[in-house]
């Protein structure tokens, strides 16, 4: 069974940084497509970026793009997001994703990915 663990939100001011750590265990994360969303209230999940397979390939959404950087570290089994210059626009409750056969044009889409964590809240003060 695989389970993903989201670590890392918390509550910083504008233009402070986090960093979000998504540990998985019954899944090898570099054999799967894993992706950061965000949910803000009464929205619909958000594409943040995304770390397909272990061919090193990576997505951003454009809201992210300069700003945070996804990562994997193979021997813990985990991937993260470094968030910096954050601002009240990246408030929400950031969920981790893994999927396996995740087709390159539907790396941005949820349903794409057939697990997730429970999320871990992000909250930036202005």
């Amino acid at each position: 069974q695989v389970q993903l663990v989201e670590s890392g939100g918390g509550l910083v001011q504008a233009g402070g940084s986090l960093r979000l750590s998504c540990a998985a265990s019954g899944a090898t994360l570099s054999t799967y497509t894993v992706a950061w969303f965000r949910q803000a209230p009464e929205k619909e999940h958000e594409f943040v970026a995304g770390f397909f397979r272990s061919g090193g390939n990576t997505a951003y959404a454009d809201s992210a793009k300069g700003r945070f950087t996804i990562s994997r570290d193979n021997a813990k089994n985990t991937v993260s997001l470094q968030m910096n210059s954050l601002n009240v626009a990246d408030t929400g409750v950031y969920f981790c994703a893994a999927g396996q056969g995740v087709i390159l044009s539907s790396r941005r889409n949820p349903s794409a990915y057939a697990h997730w964590g429970r999320g871990t809240q992000v909250t930036v003060s202005s």
